[in-house]
C-alpha cells in the first residue's frame, strides 16, 4: 500500500506540474542543494509515518494513532515555539494546554504496550511540519513535492521487490475496483500534503498545530460510523476536551483578526487626515 502510495502520488504530481508548465521551477530546485536535502528528509519522515500508521491501523489499533495525531498538534506547536521562535498569546496557551489535557485524558485508553505508536507518529508529522516551514518560502508545493515524491522510490522499490516475494503483487489480480482505489490512493495522499505544503508558507506553526486536531477527530468519526468500532467513554471525554480547545483557539483567531482590521482602518484613517490638503487652483 505505501509502494502504490508513493508511486501514485508521484504521478499525479508528475501530471500537475506538465499542466502548469513549471518544469523550470523543479529543474531549478534541483539546483539547489541545501533543498533537495530538506525535501529528501521530508519524504523520509512521510515515507515512514506512512508505514507506522498503515501496518498500526492493519493491527487493529486505529485508537492508538488517533491518539498520536491528537499528540501531533502538541508537539508541532511547541516546535513552532523552539524553532521559530513563534510567540502564542494567552488563549492559545490555554487552548494548547486543553489539548495536552485531552491526550493525558486519552491515553489512559491507550495500552503501554502500543504507546509506542501514537508518541513515534506524532514526532514524525511534527518534525516534518518543521522541514516544510523551513523550505516553504521559496519552494512550491507542487514542484517540492516532486523532490519528496522521488526520495522516497528507492525504498519503495527494494520495500517493492521484498513485498513481491512474500505475498505477489496485488494491484491488478483483486480487480478493476481494488486497482482504481489502489490508484486513487495516490492521488488522496498527495493532496493533503501538497494543501499542507502551501498553507504552511502562509501560516504560524502553532496555528497550523491546532488545525492538525481535525485529522483525528476525523479518524475516530471513521472508526464510529464506518468500521463500528466501539469508543470507550474515556475516548469521549477526550474528544469533547479537543474541542473545548478548537473552540478557544477559533475564538482567539476570531478576536485577533477583528483588532486587526480594526487597526488598519484606524491606520488608513490617520493616513487621510495627515495628507496635506490640495492647492487651491
Amino acid at each position: 500500500m505505501v509502494v502504490y502510495r508513493v508511486v501514485f502520488s508521484l504521478l499525479f504530481c508528475v501530471l500537475l506540474v506538465t499542466l502548469r508548465g513549471s518544469w523550470k521551477n523543479v529543474r531549478a530546485i534541483g539546483k539547489n542543494r541545501r533543498a533537495v536535502i530538506a525535501l529528501g528528509l521530508a519524504g523520509l519522515i512521510i515515507f515512514i509515518e506512512w508505514e507506522v500508521f498503515i501496518v498500526a491501523v492493519e493491527a487493529n489499533l486505529l485508537v492508538a494513532t488517533a491518539v498520536g495525531y491528537f499528540l501531533s498538534p502538541l508537539v508541532t506547536v511547541l516546535f513552532g515555539v523552539i524553532f521559530f521562535r513563534e510567540r502564542l498569546r494567552r488563549l492559545q496557551w490555554i487552548a494548547v494546554g486543553i489539548g495536552f489535557a485531552a491526550v493525558v485524558v486519552m491515553a489512559f485508553g491507550v495500552n503501554v504496550a502500543t504507546l509506542p505508536i501514537p508518541i513515534f507518529l506524532a514526532l514524525c508529522f511534527a518534525a516534518y511540519a518543521v522541514v516544510k516551514k523551513k523550505i516553504s518560502a521559496n519552494i512550491g508545493a507542487i514542484d517540492g513535492f516532486v523532490y519528496e515524491s522521488l526520495s522516497m522510490v528507492p525504498l519503495a522499490i527494494i520495500q517493492l521487490v521484498i513485498v513481491s516475494q512474500l505475498v505477489g503483487i496485488g494491484l491488478l489480480s483483486l480487480g478493476a475496483g481494488h486497482a482504481t482505489l489502489m490508484i486513487l490512493s495516490g492521488v488522496l495522499t498527495a493532496i493533503p500534503l501538497l494543501l499542507f505544503a502551501a498553507g504552511a508558507k502562509h501560516l504560524p506553526l502553532s496555528a497550523i498545530g491546532i488545525i492538525q486536531f481535525v485529522t483525528p477527530l476525523f479518524i475516530f468519526l471513521l472508526g464510529i460510523f464506518y468500521f463500528q468500532e466501539e469508543i470507550p467513554l474515556i475516548e469521549w471525554a477526550g474528544i469533547i476536551i479537543v474541542w473545548c480547545a478548537l473552540v478557544v483557539f477559533s475564538i482567539d483567531l476570531t478576536r485577533h483578526a477583528h483588532r486587526s482590521r480594526g487597526a488598519r482602518r484606524r491606520s488608513r484613517g490617520n493616513s487621510v487626515e495627515e495628507a496635506p490638503a490640495p492647492l487651491p487652483e
